[in-house]
């Protein structure tokens, strides 16, 4: 069964609705999807609605936005129900991203010369009862500079630069274990991205070509493929193998790590908005390992 286990919706940074990103899933051939919004479920109900009048299998998901240092480990999660550990996380990631949204307007104001307000970033800020993220920040000073995001975020907002902020994230080990405590089954999402670097090399790194940001990936993947290995011992069930951003060898090379361990094999395409370079569905992704397992998850319909 073709599957999409990596998007997001209104309900964090994505710019589409649930109901419509289920309707792209049946528009590109899946026969299952999930919904990983960053730090709620705010969407997962509309989104099994949605996949249910369509006749799509859906599990409900979470991507908790986890930090090593500077180093970005998100963390994927299924099947989780939304009990006590659930809202008491949503409780501190709120009060946590609009101190960190915060500061990173106040830093981004200070590097661009501008006076972007709190009141400009809530303008998208759709859904109220979600958190705030990075990308409402970027999108508002974007807007006032007629930028595109994604460019200036790498260029500002990204680890290591001048606007990035890493108040009140949880860690990867912490994230694990908060989807455990929801009953879900935890996958470490888009593994080539992340990058555990010695300091110099981190706050150099943003300058280097993309030749010299290749060899440094290369040349430190132990550490990340250290990190990996100790997430799986703390109770990570698998690895997003499958990743719009992943090259063909580097989806080789952690389908074999996965294997090897007898770890979960997931993908998805990490979808957001239209205009970019990610779609539903791609890249190709048949969930038979996995299906069993998804379709039994408490929450999936």
């Amino acid at each position: 069964m073709r599957a999409d286990l990596h998007m997001h919706s209104v309900c964090s940074d994505g710019a589409l609705p649930p109901a419509e990103l289920a309707r792209r899933a049946k528009q590109a051939g899946l026969g299952l999807f999930s919904l990983t919004d960053h730090d709620n479920m705010a969407g997962c109900a509309e989104a099994a609605e949605a996949a249910k009048a369509l006749g799509l299998h859906f599990v409900r998901g979470i991507e908790i936005s986890a930090y090593l240092g500077a180093a970005k480990v998100h963390v994927l999660g299924y099947g989780c129900a939304e009990n006590e550990a659930y809202f008491r996380f949503l409780r501190e990631r709120r009060e946590g991203a609009r101190l960190r949204v915060a500061d990173i307007v106040k830093k981004a104001n200070a590097a661009l010369g501008l006076d972007v307000t709190m009141d400009e970033v809530e303008g998208y800020h759709v859904r109220e009862e979600t958190p705030l993220h990075t990308m409402h920040a970027v999108r508002a000073f974007a807007g006032r500079l007629g930028h595109a995001p994604g460019e200036l975020y790498r260029d500002l907002f990204a680890p290591g630069g001048a606007a990035f902020s890493d108040m009140c994230r949880p860690s990867p080990a912490d994230a694990v274990r908060l989807i455990r405590d929801m009953g879900g089954v935890s996958v470490v999402a888009h593994p080539a991205q992340i990058l555990i670097l010695p300091e110099d090399v981190s706050r150099r790194f943003r300058s280097f070509s993309k030749e010299e940001r290749e060899e440094a990936k290369a040349r430190y993947k132990g550490g990340r493929d250290a990190l990996l290995v100790q997430l799986a011992a703390e109770g990570a069930a698998g690895i997003e193998c499958y990743h719009s951003t992943h090259t063909e060898g580097e989806t080789e090379e952690f389908l074999a790590f996965a294997r090897a361990r007898g770890l979960l094999v997931t993908g998805g395409s990490d979808f957001h908005a239209d205009g970019g370079d990610r779609a539903v569905g791609r890249p190709v992704f048949d969930a038979s390992e996995a299906e069993d397992l998804l379709l039994s998850l408490n929450g999936s319909v």
